[in-house]
């Protein structure tokens, strides 16, 4: 009975050390996620806007870029944090207009 006792412990054990692995892993790829740079393409894609509103962006200096050989670069990071400072949570807690 001991024996199963012990062998409960150490898989017990093992999945904590699993846990804390995948936590710090998960923790690592957003650290990383964040540090990533992404072309204009891809913000325009993903953002839905034309090439324009991303040059006025730049240009007004609301997002940071990096040019290299005349493409343009953004930190994931800086488009994030754009979004964020333009949030305007919902003033109704009701959806569908009632």
């Amino acid at each position: 009975m001991t024996e199963i006792f012990d062998m409960l412990l150490t898989l017990s054990q093992d999945i904590k050390t699993v846990k804390a692995y995948l936590l710090n892993f998960h923790k690592s790829r957003l650290e990383q996620f964040s540090d990533e740079w992404i072309d204009g393409q891809v913000v325009m894609q993903t953002l839905h806007i034309s090439k324009r509103t991303l040059q006025s962006l730049r240009d007004s200096g609301v997002l940071p870029y990096s040019r290299i050989n005349g493409k343009f670069y953004y930190k994931v990071s800086d488009i994030e944090a754009l979004l964020e400072s333009n949030y305007s949570p919902s003033k109704s807690k009701h959806y569908g207009g009632k």
